[in-house]
């Protein structure tokens, strides 16, 4: 029996390049946790992928695919999990200065190209 990264290498390739488009990256290859909290727009575009995710990936064991609704956060583990393989993904705490003069805490996740 075959893999399905050896059936599906251009469906998988497609997939993740329109995931990457979703993010909207800035020009330092990242992303704000809060910025996709807020989005639910996005949040729904990512798991809107998750028919064509199922059929051309081997992901069963991974909750975020499984089971989404029971996962805090399913888009955030769908990026995780469909880019891990060409992306270090690192995470550092950021703060964010709002126009009131008040902060907020949150994560920037930076894309890094293997």
């Amino acid at each position: 029996m075959r893999h399905k990264h050896e059936l599906y290498p251009e469906e998988q390739k497609t997939i993740k390049e329109e995931l990457l488009r979703m993010l909207e990256l800035d020009d330092h290859h990242s992303i704000l946790l809060s910025d996709l909290d807020n989005n639910t727009n996005k949040q729904e575009q990512i798991m809107n992928l998750l028919p064509r995710i199922r059929t051309f990936f081997s992901m069963s064991r991974i909750t975020a695919f499984a089971y989404p609704e029971s996962a805090k956060r399913p888009w955030l583990s769908i990026i995780r999990h469909l880019l891990k393989d060409d992306y270090d993904m690192v995470s550092a705490d950021w703060r964010v200065e709002n126009e009131d003069g008040s902060s907020l805490r949150t994560k920037r996740y930076f894309f890094h190209k293997r």
